[in-house]
């Protein structure tokens, strides 16, 4: 049977995939480096693209290069860094800070929350060595289905989990990132030097009918974590 070669690009990189050759969660080449390897046109690359993402095999988002590497590993934090460290084999722990109910005017005024109060989940991650990579905190509204939980905890440890059985499904989310120094508090939590130079993220998500699901600040530290940027080519 003579396939058309987009067929033929999609067919080699599908087995590569299915076989683990590309792991899951890692991305693939650009469309000039693969463009190049295969000897075609990049619209070529597209068409058998499009045909791996029918497929199910990968997820294209157009234009959105930007993410967060651990340890030279892409992580897709959009599901928050536990699913994301997952996917790619990184073992860690969560130590809880606090979980409290906060008034936060300012968030629920942004988000058209029903009420000022919101739960704070604080949180420390570590490495299975002990090494504390992240300070993590996190604002949720505070629904009858959350409210309790100062008292109860997180299910399963998980904020993800928590807010799925509350009827909150992280969908899609707006996350930005700069450098600054530890704070006295924060220095004590990561035990490091105060002012020490850490990654600061700011995620916001949302369900896919576009209700606020949760804000979180995050610290991550720069031995571990960087930004990886990468332009449409």
């Amino acid at each position: 049977m003579i396939r058309l070669k987009h067929e033929r690009v999609a067919r080699v990189l599908a087995r590569e995939i299915k076989s683990g050759v590309v792991r899951p969660g890692a991305q693939l080449p650009g469309e000039v480096e693969l463009a190049r390897r295969f000897a075609v046109s990049r619209n070529t690359v597209r068409a058998a693209l499009a045909v791996l993402a029918a497929d199910e095999l990968i997820a294209t988002r157009t234009g959105k290069g930007s993410y967060v590497l651990f340890d030279g590993r892409p992580l897709d934090g959009r599901l928050g860094w536990t699913h994301a460290l997952s996917e790619q084999g990184v073992e860690t722990r969560m130590r809880t800070v606090r979980i409290e109910l906060e008034e936060d005017p300012e968030l629920a005024d942004r988000h058209d929350l029903e009420s000022p109060q919101v739960v704070v989940i604080e949180r420390v991650r570590q490495l299975t060595d002990g090494t504390s990579i992240s300070l993590e905190r996190s604002r949720i509204p505070a629904v009858d289905a959350l409210r309790d939980l100062p008292e109860r905890g997180l299910d399963n440890g998980s904020i993800s989990v928590t807010l799925n059985r509350a009827g909150l499904y992280l969908d899609h989310c707006e996350q930005r990132l700069r450098g600054r120094p530890l704070t006295p508090v924060e220095a004590g939590h990561l035990e490091r030097p105060e002012g020490t130079w850490f990654l600061h993220t700011t995620r916001t998500s949302w369900t896919a009918t576009d209700r606020f699901a949760e804000h979180a600040d995050e610290l991550l530290d720069p031995t571990h974590y960087e930004l990886n940027l990468t332009y449409p080519s």
